[in-house]
């Protein structure tokens, strides 16, 4: 299997997990009324597992930028390319001078 969609996977199922023990700490905790609504009510597993699923949604897609961007390499050190600096020259340029009585434009 490829290393990235083994990444994806390992995030994705890190997220549900971690949206899941979200979840069961809000029913827990009773958050603003959520524990009693879900605990409450005959349809009250279908909002637990909307909110799972929304919630992983969300926390798996976050888990899987966090692990790209933790891939990034190191700032330091040179990068590919050449790294001159232009060292401005005088340049000297013929220019003919103006007639007698002409002005400069």
């Amino acid at each position: 299997m490829p290393q990235l969609i083994r990444l994806y996977i390992q995030s994705v199922a890190i997220g549900f997990a971690l949206a899941a023990v979200f979840a069961g700490v809000m029913v827990w905790q009773d958050v603003m009324g959520v524990g009693r609504l879900i605990l409450g009510s005959d349809m009250g597993l279908v909002a637990l597992a909307m909110l799972v699923v929304f919630n992983g949604i969300i926390f798996a897609g976050v888990q899987f930028g966090l692990r790209v961007m933790l891939m990034a390499e190191d700032d330091s050190g040179p990068k590919g390319g050449l790294r001159q600096h232009a060292i401005p020259a005088p340049v000297r340029v013929a220019a003919p001078a103006p007639k007698a009585g002409q002005r400069r434009r």
